[in-house]
């Protein structure tokens, strides 16, 4: 990218940011890690533990890459507080993605919660990365609570659905003043193109890289894509018109010369 994308005290060189879940082996998550050329990704705290050798943590800092630790799997704010205690006390960081499921079916956000989690959370000193619905209202709570970034959803997590809504996407983003981050649903390059089309500053992609037939190719899609959506966003898109307008001037054409 043309320029450091900064979220809070974290700062990278790629709007992309990595989701480490059900990745087949280390060796194809760090093959993954190098081709999206994210230096940020998000671990689930019961997933990896910093003192075994061997694990995630040892990829990621082999690859340089920023850890941003999260609450996956709590459904409270009570649980959600704790996880991101020892998270802050395992990792040394007061960086934390916090996720607070509503539904076992859809994985979508419980808002009331994670806006609850996400106020006492920053009490408490943490940047706050919420995960959150596509409602601008909660987006904007979660601004004003204090959260470094919102993260809404384009569709349910691992869906691969893409943006279902692209308006309500653009709304947030549009009045925001704090990064927005597409968070799930995407499931291809273009997915993650048009969000940040839409005003998104980052974008975060977990199982349509990792669950493809090619990870790794995926990741480098997924790369170019976010890489393309950022440069048409500031490049000034022409407006979408309900007639054709040639692109050629007509001045000169025969059949208007006058007779």
């Amino acid at each position: 990218m043309d320029e450091l994308f900064q979220v809070g005290s974290l700062s990278s060189t790629s709007r992309l940011i990595m989701g480490t879940g059900g990745m087949r082996s280390l060796e194809i998550l760090e093959e993954t890690l190098r081709a999206s050329e994210s230096s940020i990704a998000t671990v689930a705290l019961r997933r990896v533990d910093p003192t075994v050798p061997g694990s995630i943590y040892d990829v990621l800092q082999r690859c340089g890459v920023s850890l941003l630790p999260n609450t996956a799997g709590c459904y409270s704010a009570a649980e959600a507080i704790k996880v991101a205690e020892l998270a802050r006390e395992a990792f040394e960081t007061s960086v934390i993605k916090l996720e607070v499921i509503g539904d076992d079916l859809t994985l979508l956000p419980d808002t009331s919660e994670t806006l609850a989690a996400a106020e006492e959370l920053v009490s408490r000193g943490f940047e706050v990365w919420a995960y959150t619905s596509d409602d601008l209202i909660v987006a904007l709570r979660l601004e004003q609570v204090g959260c470094v970034a919102v993260m809404p959803l384009g569709s349910p997590i691992g869906s691969g659905l893409g943006v279902r809504n692209p308006h309500a996407i653009a709304l947030i983003a549009e009045r925001l003043e704090v990064p927005v981050l597409l968070d799930a649903g995407v499931g291809t390059a273009s997915d993650a193109a048009l969000a940040m089309e839409l005003g998104c500053a980052g974008v975060l992609a977990s199982s349509a890289i990792n669950r493809a037939l090619d990870p790794v190719l995926m990741a480098a899609a997924m790369r170019d894509g976010v890489r393309a959506g950022y440069q048409a966003s500031r490049a000034g898109r022409i407006p979408p018109r309900l007639y054709a307008e040639a692109s050629t001037s007509s001045i000169g054409r025969p059949d208007l010369l006058a007779q």
